[in-house]
């Protein structure tokens, strides 16, 4: 079993790394336009394989992703100062225009996990460059929002004394400011999250709900300014998509992928709770949301479907 890492920055390398550690296939290529970067990372994780788990790791170039089951997309340009989005978005564009098709061109058989930002553009674009290449939608998977509900999960499961695997809530829409918690449809367990703090004597309101979503929310960027990356959360969370990808799981992920008509916005890829399979895609679950709720989801999803039209008009 064979994956393949476009780009070998932090979080291409973290994610090889937390695959290595976790045992996550056989065999890891690292690509990167650097090859002096991507050969040293290469090396560096590769002396850990003897405290871990029998992988096999590389660098190569695009025809090294041969024979690939899973690759990931982590290149791309960072935004730089006096930036617009626009201006981040049509430069990325442009990358993944002539990295997609080098990509498939290799393994045309592979399923495509997109991380690089804004990922749920990058993953609409690069579903649309698959489809022409005749690779169904359904083979892209973006990261989404799955970084963003394991923070609340872990943010939630601090506060109700709770492991977090246990605490059963998504986060949904947009990856970024836009998006939004349905607290009407989380769990502990099988008890809504309401009940079960009015059982154990805790103060779940408004506040302490919006201090929560606060804390998922900008979580990245509060990361940042203190160490100047994110890369441990986002490495971890790109190994398990992969696992549920080349495992042939059928797991339930907040991920990112194609959605002809959603909240009655056409064309558009934002997260939603989605079966995933090593077919990628099988099947996005409906979440049932209440008024506000539904108000919210709507404009995150219209925040996306407003930057993919601004692109394609400046195309």
């Amino acid at each position: 079993m064979k994956v393949g890492i476009v780009g070998s920055g932090l979080v291409g390398s973290t994610s090889a790394y937390a695959m290595v550690m976790k045992g996550i296939g056989r065999e890891i290529v690292l690509v990167d336009i650097n090859m002096d970067r991507a050969k040293a990372e290469a090396a560096d994780i590769l002396h850990a394989v003897a405290f871990a788990h029998p992988i096999q790791i590389a660098a190569g170039d695009y025809a090294a992703l041969a024979g690939a089951n899973v690759v990931v997309i982590t290149a791309g340009i960072p935004r730089k100062p006096g930036d617009s989005r626009l201006d981040l978005l049509k430069r990325n564009a442009g990358i993944f225009e002539q990295m997609v098709p080098e990509i498939l061109k290799y393994a045309p058989g592979a399923a495509l996990v997109v991380v690089s930002n804004p990922v749920d553009i990058m993953t609409h674009l690069s579903a649309r460059i698959a489809e022409r290449l005749g690779v169904p939608k359904t083979r892209v998977v973006g990261s989404g929002t799955t970084l963003d509900t394991a923070r609340f999960r872990a943010v939630l499961g601090g506060f109700l004394g709770v492991d977090p695997q246990h605490v059963h809530g998504y986060v949904i829409g947009e990856h970024g400011d836009s998006e939004m918690i349905p607290w009407s449809q989380v769990r502990v367990g099988t008890v809504a999250v309401d009940e079960y703090c009015l059982q154990e004597g805790l103060c779940l309101d408004d506040a302490v709900k919006a201090d929560i979503e606060k804390r998922v929310r900008y979580a990245g960027a509060d990361i940042i300014k203190g160490k100047g990356a994110t890369h441990f959360g986002i490495g971890s969370a790109v190994s398990e998509v992969v696992a549920t990808i080349l495992y042939d799981r059928r797991a339930i992920l907040s991920v990112g992928s194609h959605i002809d008509e959603i909240e009655g916005i056409r064309d558009v890829t934002v997260s939603t709770p989605c079966i995933v399979s090593g077919r990628g895609i099988v099947t996005r679950l409906e979440v049932e949301l209440d008024g506000v709720e539904r108000e919210q989801f709507r404009a995150s999803i219209q925040v996306v479907r407003d930057a993919i039209a601004q692109l394609d008009a400046e195309a």
